[in-house]
């Protein structure tokens, strides 16, 4: 890894633990593996304590608390933030890491056909701040998903090359098979977060050895993939002890977030939140054209390629035996004391919720045009108190209410309340649902994919009308789908990938852009038809950080995506 990265690490891995966590002494306690001035995490990780908190620590301090400067204060505030901003789900106007202008489209067309060119460009931004310069001055937004997620997947790195000397109590194997399918499980999620979004990235699976190979996105998500069905297949078949098993497993994920639908999943809860995941991975990372209602639309120039049947057929299988609406998942809580992201700056949410004229993100209005009329998710949690005005593309009438308006069995999209607001770290049912509905719909099950979609809507308290059985078209069904999937899934880090596979932030020449879309000008005029094109880079490149200190090596691949 990069010099830079090399320093974070080690900084975090030697005094890691005592930084994070639970808020009571005994847990303080319990993360302390000795004097973290010792040169070596090995001398200081000898029990099997030691162990657990340095696990911990490899995925909620090197993962998810920030590693640098940056807007908000963890990793859900920025790299998440980019992703909703490049769905045009939020804007910004601050200046920070590019956020006021990593999103804005390069033109759009108003309702009286009005075409307003905004003389920026998304691609020329990326790659003109892609430098160690610009990376020190806080400007280079490739930089941040690539630092945390290495420094996540070299942590675990470090815990997997100590276990098998590590002594564990109880049933020893079951203890360390946990451990392992932790560490695992983390490996999948950080490769998934560097093959969504960057063209290519480094496999790096033993601690200490690095890589100058790159490889395609297509390899590191193959390398998620492994390590997810190396989880799946010690959870299925490395637990002889459900006691040990839950007394490893309830160290690790901290007791804060061990609340609402977070917790300490069983075997089985653990197992289908890997199958979401794994669907998740082929979905996101394949073009499925939606544009200008047309589901037969095709993108002309991208950086991958398209769903097949076979495709649609697997995240059918995959989400099948995915996550159900009574599993646990992996979520994050917002602490008083020793949390890795606070309440009012950790999480794209927070810093949306509250008067649009003061939040750091503005609520958009194109996130608020795909609810459905009667909504009480939208009643319950937007008001239009404030009308936020701006020059570009991203003014609008709504702001979050915080906390929600206390509609009873409806959805919270924000707030600043510590502890309060569950943030989805994996995949939740409500995400697995929407995929099946989307395969089902695709195949041509339309009625089958509609029962989802109602099925997502019941459990989120919108009390919107059931569109099962009501003779919708494909084209109709898919657009119950893309509205559903943009208001519940938002604030998730998923936002962008699903603007990119429906083929929106590609260049309208290209077959791409955004279509019928809300838009409040400058002037204040709402306009409900309007044209977006954004003209993305669909896959970034890979950090100056990383490339330049750690050049490509023999049997690269370009380290910059050639296809823009």
């Amino acid at each position: 890894m990069f010099t830079k990265k090399r320093t974070i690490m080690k900084r975090y891995i030697i005094g890691i633990i005592g930084l994070l966590i639970v808020g009571v002494s005994a847990c303080k306690k319990e993360l302390n593996v000795g004097n973290p001035n010792l040169p070596t995490v090995d001398q200081n990780v000898n029990n099997e304590a030691g162990l657990v908190s340095l696990a911990i620590g490899a995925v909620y301090v090197n993962g998810f608390q920030k590693g640098d400067v940056w807007l908000g204060d963890s990793y859900f505030s920025l790299p998440y933030g980019y992703l909703e901003l490049l769905a045009d789900m939020v804007g910004a106007q601050s200046s920070n890491q590019l956020v006021s202008t990593i999103s804005i489209p390069e033109y759009f067309v108003l309702d009286n056909s009005t075409k307003v060119t905004t003389s920026i460009s998304n691609i020329s931004q990326l790659r003109a701040n892609n430098t160690r310069a610009q990376t020190g001055s806080g400007y280079n937004p490739l930089y941040y998903q690539w630092l945390n997620m290495y420094a996540m997947n070299g942590a675990c790195n470090k815990v997997l090359g100590l276990i098998d000397n590590i002594p564990f109590s109880g049933d020893a194997t079951t203890r360390s098979n946990t451990v392992k399918a932790w560490c695992y499980w983390w490996k999948g999620y950080a490769y998934a977060a560097i093959g969504s979004l960057y063209y290519a990235g480094l496999i790096v699976d033993q601690d200490g050895v690095g890589s100058n190979k790159y490889v395609l996105k297509d390899s590191v998500l193959a390398a998620s993939d492994k390590y997810l069905q190396m989880a799946a297949s010690l959870l299925s078949n490395g637990i002889a002890s459900n006691e040990d098993y839950n007394a490893v497993l309830g160290k690790l994920i901290p007791s804060f977030c061990q609340v609402g639908k977070g917790g300490v999943l069983t075997t089985d809860m653990w197992i289908r939140n890997i199958n979401t995941m794994l669907a998740r991975n082929l979905l996101i990372n394949k073009l499925a054209p939606f544009v200008n209602g047309n589901p037969d639309a095709v993108i002309g120039k991208a950086s991958t390629g398209v769903m097949t049947a076979a495709d649609w057929n697997q995240v059918l299988t995959l989400s099948g035996k995915g996550i159900r609406n009574s599993d646990l998942v992996f979520t994050g809580r917002s602490a008083a004391a020793n949390g890795f992201f606070t309440a009012a700056l950790g999480s794209v949410a927070a810093l949306s919720t509250g008067v649009n004229t003061a939040a750091t993100f503005k609520v958009g209005e194109r996130l608020v045009q795909n609810f459905k009329a009667g909504d009480k998710r939208l009643t319950n949690n937007f008001n239009t108190a404030t009308t936020y005005r701006d020059d570009l593309s991203f003014g609008s009438r709504y702001s979050i209410t915080d906390g929600g308006a206390g509609a009873g069995g409806v959805y919270v999209y924000g707030t600043k309340t510590t502890g309060a607001y569950e943030l989805y770290i994996g995949p939740s049912y409500e995400e697995n649902t929407l995929m099946q509905a989307e395969a089902n719909i695709r195949l041509g099950n339309i009625n089958e994919g509609l029962t989802a979609i109602d099925a997502v809507r019941a459990y989120m308290g919108a009390g919107v009308p059931a569109v099962t059985g009501t003779g919708l078209t494909k084209a109709g069904a898919l657009k119950e789908l893309v509205m559903e999937r943009r208001v519940a899934l938002v604030f998730r880090g998923l936002s962008f990938y699903d603007s990119r596979r429906w083929g929106w932030t590609y260049d309208v020449d290209n077959g791409g852009g955004s279509y019928g879309n809300t838009f409040l000008t400058s002037a204040g005029a709402v306009n409900t038809h309007v044209l977006i094109n954004y003209d993305f880079l669909d896959y970034w490149d890979v950090p100056a950080d990383e490339s330049d200190i750690n050049p490509p090596g023999e049997g690269s691949v370009p380290v910059t995506n050639p296809n823009f």
